[in-house]
């Protein structure tokens, strides 16, 4: 948000957050005290008196907050992927939320297709913004690339991390001038889960390096310098910023394409019909044997990110769904 909220231009905007966000670089930021910041936030918004309220996560504090501001429009903004309810009493609950809201934004349409295929009475709220990245920050020439395979992502199950594991040591036993960097967030929360999986790799010394919750500049630093990168993600992604920024920072990336990721890429990507530590290696084994075909695949991906998912155009299309619930909201008022 703080990438589109550059682009967002004089349109009267003012953005809340948390105090201690201090490197937020926008204009229009109000950081919030931390105790009794719901309290803190209305009492602002009273102030502001806004015609649109946008909420990014927060589905309680929405709740709340909407209540207090009856005439305004209110915008639900969700980042992460859309989960299906798990029963009945779920699924009342996630609907009477979704009913308070006059519009809802997911990262991909792949997230609003399925919410409306969850939430048909409500498929006519949701719109899709997909994320945007200032690629210019990320960029870096495809030529004279390190022999280095990427990965970043929580350490989590769900991105794969333990299938790449498990295809690693194939593709490093047979090009051994390779490496590899695995940069894991999350890394206190996953430790558990995620240590068992990177322990084989331990034999190859340097030739693997673990980051664990690495700073994002680090994280920038490494995918601007490696030839290939892997997203192999096994459940359907929201959207799949990390590919973006593999593609903006100019590897050669392959992915599992679930999700919004195939909307990331493009056909940019070389695809991975099943995550499987075969189907992973044998990925990796064809782009090191073939630096032609990934040379070609990285500008590739590097401009269709660079064309696409520009700030400029995100911050249009949201802009428009705003300006389409304010206008649905003044006309009820009339």
């Amino acid at each position: 948000m703080r990438t589109l909220a550059v682009s967002n231009g004089p349109d009267e905007t003012q953005i809340f957050c948390c105090e201690g966000a201090d490197d937020h670089k926008a204009p229009g930021v109000v950081a919030l005290p931390g105790r009794d910041r719901e309290r803190a936030l209305i009492s602002a918004l009273q102030a502001f008196q806004p015609d649109l309220i946008e909420y990014h996560q927060h589905v309680k504090q929405a709740l709340a907050v909407s209540s207090r501001f009856p005439d305004a429009a209110h915008l639900l903004y969700r980042h992460n992927a859309f989960k299906p309810a798990r029963h009945a009493l779920d699924r009342w609950r996630y609907a009477s939320r979704y009913a308070r809201m006059d519009g809802i934004v997911f990262v991909s349409e792949a997230e609003r297709l399925a919410f409306g295929r969850a939430y048909p009475r409500f498929a006519d709220r949701a719109y899709a913004v997909p994320n945007a990245i200032d690629a210019a920050s990320w960029f870096a020439p495809v030529e004279d690339r390190q022999p280095v395979i990427a990965f970043a992502g929580r350490a989590m199950p769900e991105k794969g991390l333990d299938v790449l594991c498990a295809a690693l040591p194939q593709v490093l036993d047979a090009h051994p001038d390779w490496r590899a960097v695995l940069m894991l967030n999350d890394w206190d929360r996953h430790a558990e889960w995620a240590a068992p999986h990177i322990a084989p790799l331990d034999r190859y010394g340097a030739r693997v390096t673990v980051l664990r919750s690495a700073p994002l500049a680090d994280v920038r630093e490494q995918m601007q310098s490696a030839a290939i990168a892997v997203t192999p993600s096994v459940w359907a992604e929201a959207f799949g910023l990390t590919a973006v920024e593999a593609h903006a920072a100019g590897a050669a990336l392959i992915s599992s394409g679930r999700g919004g990721l195939r909307e990331a890429s493009g056909e940019h990507a070389l695809y991975v019909d099943a995550v499987t530590p075969q189907s992973l290696a044998q990925a990796m084994d064809q782009l090191i044997r073939n630096p032609q075909e990934r040379a070609t695949l990285a500008r590739a991906g590097q401009r269709y990110v660079m064309e696409t998912h520009t700030p400029a155009r995100r911050a249009a299309e949201l802009a428009q769904v705003r300006s389409t619930l304010v206008q649905a909201r003044q006309r009820l008022a009339a």
